[in-house]
């Protein structure tokens, strides 16, 4: 009798735990998920929301792991709402496991960030020595980081230096110097014969003791030590103090970059995509602007070429793709930069320069058959631009 008395009251709980977690319940937990990533987090490249729900006898394990506690609060409160019964093992970034070691500088001249902690994964985009980023988890020798545009990616254990609040703060204050060639040197000692430290690309920013001749004496984000010769590069701060976006300024970086390969995922002068190409033309003038042309198209201010190109100023984005559909929504796949005389230059194979002028032997009636608009960010840094000097605040 007592069998068959603990039989019915195991059928009785099984029938309240389908109740409790069934299927209309499971619908409406996973809807108020999607609704909390919708909200917080509607562009994956930069912000992390990544979180389901488990059932588990009677009530509902939250799995997952975000870098925004805002978003995990305001899920908690909408199922507290619904009188969800719930464990929360939702993990908020920076981990734990990092020790306090939340901050980073980039360690190489260019580190390469992908899609996975996997050398094979995809090159999503790159940043250049001396870069400040978030360091939000470690997995083996990778790291999950976060740059000043707010790019999500990966880096391994060689392109970043992990670093506490007061390490990264004695870096932040230390005086610094941008180097601004193309590409050139570090070395071991105050002359170009002697052995090389690493190379440097535009926008590469290391720290600086003093000088010695015609050289800075440099320190890198590990503690290497160098010399750059004073020709190449400037002190940051007196950079940043004179730095203007201008058009000129920004034909003369674009210019100078003519011919560089064109590199998927590439933001450096070692090679660069559409969107890293005029990322590193505004870089060079003081402004971090969106990592992505899809990203790009939502700054600045959109300008009227509805009776063609005359509005258009230097330093005016042009972007391409294909226009919304019934079946499909609006494509942003390219970029290219105005500079005037009926021309934009853009990476496509290389940095090149094409017309809109159908009589140029310049002319592109490729990307003109699928242009969309034109922003302008100079006087108008709507949108997620920041300044250069704004860029270790984080």
């Amino acid at each position: 009798m007592k069998v068959r008395v603990l039989s019915l009251s195991l059928i009785v709980l099984f029938f309240v735990s389908l109740v409790a977690c069934g299927p209309s319940q499971k619908q409406d937990i996973q809807q108020k998920i999607t609704n909390t990533s919708q909200h917080f987090a509607p562009d994956s490249r930069v912000a992390l929301f990544d979180v389901k729900a488990i059932s588990n006898n009677g009530e509902w394990l939250l799995k997952g792991e975000t870098n925004l506690p805002e978003a995990k609060e305001a899920l908690l409160d909408s199922l507290s709402a619904m009188d969800v019964s719930n464990v929360d093992s939702i993990k908020v970034l920076p981990a734990e496991e990092l020790e306090g070691k939340t901050f980073g500088i980039v360690n190489n001249s260019v580190a390469n960030l992908r899609s996975r902690p996997s050398h094979p994964a995809q090159l999503v985009t790159q940043a250049t020595l001396g870069m400040p980023v978030k360091v939000l988890k470690k997995e083996g020798s990778w790291y999950m980081i976060q740059t000043p545009d707010d790019y999500l990616s990966w880096v391994d254990y060689g392109g970043v230096e992990p670093m506490d609040s007061k390490k990264y703060a004695d870096w932040k204050e230390a005086d610094k110097i941008i180097f601004l060639e193309t590409n050139g040197y570090a070395y071991e000692k105050p002359s170009s014969e002697s052995t090389k430290v690493s190379d440097l690309v535009s926008g590469s920013i290391l720290k600086t003791t003093g000088t010695s001749g015609n050289y800075y004496e440099v320190s890198y984000p590990d503690g290497r030590t160098g010399f750059v010769s004073q020709s190449e590069a400037r002190s940051f701060d007196d950079w940043k103090a004179s730095v203007e976006a201008s058009e000129n300024e920004l034909v003369e970086q674009a210019k100078s970059l003519k011919g560089s390969p064109y590199l998927w995922g590439g933001t450096s002068s070692k090679g660069m995509d559409c969107s890293g190409f005029t990322k590193t033309i505004y870089f060079m003038n003081g402004w971090i602007i969106p990592r992505d042309a899809s990203q790009q198209i939502h700054a600045g201010e959109l300008v009227d070429t509805s009776d063609g190109f005359d509005n258009l100023r230097p330093g005016d984005l042009l972007f391409f793709g294909q226009e919304a559909t019934e079946d499909r929504d609006r494509r942003v796949v390219h970029v290219g930069m105005w500079i005037g005389n009926d021309q934009f230059i853009h990476s496509a194979g290389r940095v090149k320069i094409s017309s809109v002028d159908p009589e140029s032997e310049y002319y592109d009636e490729y990307n003109l058959n699928r242009y969309l608009e034109t922003r302008r960010y100079l006087q108008h840094k709507e949108g997620n631009i920041l300044d250069v000097e704004d860029m270790y605040e984080i």
